[in-house]
This record gives C-alpha cells, sequence and structure tokens, in this order.
C-alpha cells in the first residue's frame, strides 16, 4: 500500500468499499457529527461530504474509524505488523561485550529514511491566500455538538519549532476558529507547543507556527503519537519509519518554517506570546464531556495555501468508542515494544476505548516476585504520556488486556479490597474534570495478580481461599501468611435501606428492594453492583454505596460503584467509561470493611461532585446530540446503508 497523501489514502478506501460518498447538502453544524457519530460506531465507512452548506470545499470523516482502516493509514493490513515490525528493528545482538552490527544492516538500513526531505514546489502551495484572501470561513469547519463554542478544527498537525534548539513538533491541538483570520490554539500546559510559546516570550518574540490539514496520513497519526522526547526523532522521522520513505516538505509562503508538501491546507500565521489570551470553548471533548472554558492563546492565519480540488478533513470527538480508539490503539501496538524494553515482564497491555486513553491502563505481566505488579505500573507512570494514567489493572492470567470486562472480573477474582490497591498522586490530564485541581490528582492501581505468600497467598503461588472478615484481623491474618492487615479507610456510618435480598449473578432491578435515593441498579457477574441516583445532596453517592456494602445482597461483590442517572447500570461499556471519568480515587475510593457481606469491598463514589463538597470547579454536562438532528440524519445515513 504505497499512500503517501490523503487522496491516495481515500483511493484506496473506495476502492476496498471503505468510502461513502454522500452528495446532498448536509449542514457543518451538528448534521456531520451526528452522521459521523453513527458511522464509527456501527464500524462503518469513511464519510466524504461533496456538498457541505455555506463551504467551497467537500469534507472527509472518519478516516481512522476502524481498527482496519487505521492499519491501511500506516502500511500494513494489522495493528499487530507494526510491533513485530519495530521489535525486528530494535533486535540488536548482543554477544561478547560487543554489539554484532553486521547482522542488523538491513534493519539500520531501513533508519536512513527516516529524515525528512525537503523540496522546492508543492502540490499544497497550487492555490494561496493572503492579506484580505485569507478567510476561514469559506473552509467546511465543523461545529460539532450543541454546547460547542464554536466551530472548531478537529484535525489539525500544528507546527512549531523550539526557538532556542529548532527541534520540530508536529501536534494535534484543537482550534476554535474566532473569524475569519484567528484561531484560539488549545495548547494544554503540558504540550510541546505551549513550552515552545513560552520559551518564544522569553526571547522577546513570536512564534511562527504553521497548521497542515491532510497529506500523509501517516502523518496524521505521528501528531497523535506520544513520541518520547529524543533529539532528532519527531513526527516526520516516525512517519519515514512507517512509510520506509522520507516525508516531503516545503518552505511555508509567509512563515519560516517547512510544511508537508503533500497535504491539501496548511494556514500559516503566528502566536504573539505577549498578547491577551482570548476564551476557548467550550468543546464536547474526547472524555465525552464537554471541556469548559478556558483562556487560551490567538493563532493568527497570515496565509493559506491549498492544493486544487483541496478535501477538508475532519474528525469528531465524544462519548466512546470514537475515531480516536483506533489511533491510540496504533499507538499500543507501536510503543508496546519501548515499553517491554525498560519493563520486560510486560507482555501485554491495552487503553480500553472506556477509559478514554488516559483514565485506564490494563497490563498483564509475567510475575516472578512479589510486588512485582506495583513496580510495574509505577514504571508505567513514569513514562511520557503514560503519567496522565488515573487507574492501572495489573494481571498476571492469560486474560487479554482488550477483553475490558473480562480482565476486570479476572483482577476482582485475585485482588482484596484493603488490601491489593495502592492510592498515589501526580499529574492528571488538563482535561479531567473530576481532579481535586486542574491537572492534579490522584492514581488508583489495582493488583489483579495471583499473590505470592508475603503478599497474602499460599507457598505454590495460588491465591489463598481465606479472607479476612470483620472478626478476622491482625494476628490471626498474619498466622495464615496473610501480611499485617490493613485498617479500612475512614466511611461515614451507613444509612438504613430497606431489607435486601441475595441475588442471583444477574440481577434486574425489579426483583431488589432498593434504598430510598436508589433509582436503578444491576448485578454483574464478577464481584460488580452498579446503583444510579439522582444527585443532590453532598456525599450522597458515598452514603449510598455504604449502604450497599452492608447489605446480604452485597455477598461476593468486590466493587461497588454510584453513578448518576443517566448512566446504565446494565450497559458496562457507559458504567466505566462514566466511573473513570468522574472518580479522583484518593477521595472518591473507599474501602469498607466492617460488617459487610463480602469481607471487604471498593465502595467508588462517580457522582457528580457539588460545592457542599469542597468541590471548587463546574462540572461539565454529557455530550447528547438532539434527537430531531438525530432522526433526521437517521434516515439520510439509511439511505446510504450505514
Amino acid at each position: 500500500m504505497h499512500v503517501r497523501d490523503l487522496r491516495g489514502f481515500l483511493g484506496l478506501l473506495e476502492e476496498r468499499g471503505q468510502l461513502v460518498r454522500i452528495p446532498e447538502q448536509v449542514s457543518p453544524e451538528l448534521e456531520i457529527t451526528a452522521l459521523a457519530d453513527r458511522a464509527v460506531k456501527a464500524g462503518g465507512p469513511a464519510l466524504l461530504f461533496e456538498n457541505v452548506e455555506g463551504a467551497e470545499l467537500p469534507l472527509v470523516i472518519n478516516l481512522f474509524g476502524t481498527r482496519e482502516r487505521m492499519a491501511w493509514a500506516l502500511g500494513v493490513e494489522s495493528l499487530a505488523a507494526l510491533t513485530e515490525r519495530l521489535r525486528e528493528l530494535l533486535d540488536v545482538k548482543i554477544g561478547g561485550g560487543l554489539f554484532r552490527m553486521a547482522s542488523n544492516l538491513p534493519k539500520l538500513r531501513e533508519l536512513a529514511s527516516l529524515p525528512p526531505r525537503y523540496v522546492k514546489r508543492a502540490p499544497v502551495q497550487e492555490l494561496v491566500w493572503r492579506g484580505d484572501e485569507v478567510d476561514l470561513t469559506k473552509l467546511p469547519i465543523l461545529k460539532c455538538w450543541p454546547q460547542d463554542g464554536g466551530r472548531f478544527v478537529t484535525l489539525p498537525l500544528v507546527i512549531s519549532e523550539d526557538p532556542e534548539s529548532g527541534e520540530v513538533n508536529v501536534g494535534m491541538y484543537r482550534m476554535q476558529v474566532l473569524d475569519q483570520r484567528s484561531t484560539a490554539m488549545h495548547w494544554q500546559r503540558h504540550k510541546t507547543g505551549a513550552r515552545h510559546l513560552e520559551k518564544a516570550r522569553k526571547a522577546g518574540k513570536r512564534l511562527e507556527v504553521a497548521v497542515a490539514l491532510g497529506g500523509d496520513p501517516a502523518l496524521i497519526y505521528a501528531a497523535t503519537a506520544p513520541i518520547p522526547p529524543v533529539p532528532g526523532i519527531n513526527e516526520y522521522s516516525l512517519t519515514g519509519f512507517l512509510r520506509g520513505h522520507r516525508v516531503e516538505l516545503v518552505k511555508g509562503v509567509s512563515v519560516d518554517l517547512a510544511v508537508p508538501a503533500q497535504a491539501e491546507i496548511v494556514l500559516e500565521g503566528y502566536v504573539d506570546p505577549e498578547e491577551p489570551w482570548v476564551v476557548e470553548g467550550p468543546f464536547g471533548d474526547h472524555t465525552g464531556f464537554y471541556t469548559l472554558e478556558d483562556d487560551y492563546p490567538r493563532f493568527h492565519v497570515t496565509a493559506i495555501t491549498m492544493r486544487q480540488g483541496a478535501v477538508y478533513p475532519a474528525t469528531i470527538v465524544g462519548r466512546p468508542p470514537m475515531e480516536d480508539a483506533y489511533l491510540i490503539e496504533a499507538s499500543e501496538r507501536l510503543f508496546l515494544v519501548p515499553a517491554q524494553l525498560i519493563l520486560p515482564e510486560i507482555v501485554d497491555y491495552h487503553m480500553p476505548p472506556a477509559g478514554i486513553a488516559h483514565n485506564l491502563v490494563n497490563v498483564r505481566i509475567t510475575k516472578g516476585y512479589p510486588g512485582q505488579a506495583y513496580k510495574v505500573a509505577n514504571g508505567l507512570l513514569g513514562l511520557g504520556q503514560m503519567m496522565f494514567a488515573k487507574v492501572v489493572l495489573v494481571s498476571d492470567t492469560e486474560t487479554a488486556p482488550q477483553d475490558h470486562l473480562a480482565f476486570w472480573r479476572s483482577v476482582l477474582q485475585h485482588a482484596r479490597p484493603g488490601r491489593d490497591e495502592q492510592f498515589a498522586k501526580g499529574p492528571i490530564d488538563v482535561l479531567d474534570h473530576a481532579s481535586r485541581s486542574w491537572s492534579y490528582g490522584s492514581k488508583l492501581v489495582i493488583d489483579g495478580t495471583v499473590k505470592h505468600r508475603e503478599e497474602g497467598g499460599s507457598v505454590d503461588g495460588v491465591a489463598s481461599p481465606h479472607r479476612a472478615g470483620p472478626a478476622d484481623t491482625g494476628g490471626n491474618a498474619a498466622a495464615k501468611g496473610e501480611g499485617r492487615p490493613v485498617p479500612a479507610r475512614a466511611t461515614a456510618p451507613a444509612r438504613q435501606g430497606p431489607t435486601a435480598w441475595v441475588p442471583n449473578a444477574e440481577t434486574s432491578a425489579e426483583d431488589l428492594p432498593l434504598h430510598a435515593e436508589v433509582l436503578d441498579q444491576h448485578q454483574l457477574a464478577g464481584g460488580f453492583w452498579f446503583l444510579t441516583t439522582r444527585k443532590d445532596r453532598a456525599d450522597q453517592g458515598r452514603h449510598i454505596g455504604e449502604w450497599a456494602a452492608h447489605q446480604p445482597a452485597a455477598k461476593g461483590v468486590k466493587l461497588i460503584a454510584v453513578l448518576d442517572h443517566e448512566t446504565d447500570p446494565r450497559d458496562f461499556e457507559d458504567v466505566m467509561w462514566t466511573l473513570l471519568n468522574n472518580i479522583d480515587p484518593e477521595r472518591d475510593v473507599r474501602i469498607v470493611h466492617e460488617g459487610t457481606a463480602s469481607g471487604s469491598v471498593w465502595v467508588m463514589d462517580a457522582t457528580p461532585k457539588l460545592a457542599d463538597e469542597d468541590f471548587e470547579r463546574r462540572w461539565p454536562d454529557k455530550i447528547t446530540m438532539p434527537e430531531d438532528v438525530t432522526e433526521r440524519m437517521a434516515a439520510l445515513a439509511e439511505a446510504h446503508g450505514f
């Protein structure tokens, strides 16, 4: 698959029946989002809108919306091939204390294709708009969700240079259109673009920026990849490795930056670090919630260049699964090998879509000694963007990390609340709305491995069937090889509810007399109990969870989660998406021991947090689309077979 640009990729998709052309006029406000959301959640095709209302260019979306298309975009037939290719490249044999480089010459030659190649003329500069010709409103830029603060460029390759070192960064940062010639630039505090801007401020100069739209789909992916900060290694070199040939660059027409020659459109301009920042947002984000308004720098567009017949590429984010899940999975496969070089115990790992990349990491290891699960988890938390991970589950069973529910079940089977978890503090993604403060919060590691004697298991490594209860603590637990008892975290007295009954593995709400404030509930085989409530008072979620932990119905339960009234307790993915978004683990996860039917249980309060709970920030809404838009677009989607 020798794809070098967006047009080549569209041709490949159409040839393979993975592209649908839509000639009907469709609005860039909500309607395209409704169609794209339907397509990606159904595993449907990429969509090429040939008649976008109010725009001069066609728009393509859902390019990477299946695992298969993501692999094709990177020039392979499956994402697993990325892992093997990198493993072979890094397999430099060591013997007798010397590198036997000769055996690796074919692999090392491949590295020679990494640096970009510069050209004097490029397709992306066939048309040039300058001065008063610059008009962003001519592009089919989307307003994705009802509460969005405006239209957003959602698939940009934002190019900047470090003012000190000259190192290039190509990142993907959303851009809200402010007027015909400027946008906000969503450079979060941890991002490379933000560091470049700060260095430009210290140097007393503007930061030149270019934004490429389209081009090689491998470069679009590379802009999202967590590339380590190694001199000379950047998004262009990663694309060169993936493609086996150099990325072609051309000098911009109004900035001293090189831009991708094969892009469809390039926006050139600058950010002035001394200029007051602008209000950006709200935006329906990849968390599935709205990111609220905040201040970000203004990007001034000085020129727009494009190809003849340019196609505008876009994506949408929102409730998972979305297209970004497959970009994330590509990074998983690509960076598995480097992670294994640092932490060789790792067999595999996965970030399920419900965890929106930074909220959950499932890790499967080969275990050889006690405490190894924590060693691996903490090691991962120190690797690049893994620092944002909120919950890490570790298992040493045969269960695949990609099997989300089964992996949780395996972890709960071998973990005891109060003994097998670790809380820590650290950096949190700035989009996390539940953290105790902006970009700073806590993390939870659950050790779901089979326990050694020192960890509370038996001599041969098989987990002990003994489980300490309210009358079995202290010396008795230690005598049985289970280590020192771990005291329960402080809990308030459980509120009284109706007499509960012992459920089956799968329980319907009609069978269980509920606490007065519980709207719905579901018990799921494997140790889960999910309850929903409409929250109207402080600590309501915690009180309901503690009440549930003391009911006979909690027998065999390891994890009780209390969630908002919009969550379906029978939909495991919906529950986990809400749960992981809505907790700061150290604040919202409690271990309840005394008097519980199951011995010990994790109670997780995943309800919205209130000002009365000392939560100072506004709580955002979940993203939803108006029913009339969804229904109207459903008819058009059905007419086109998706």
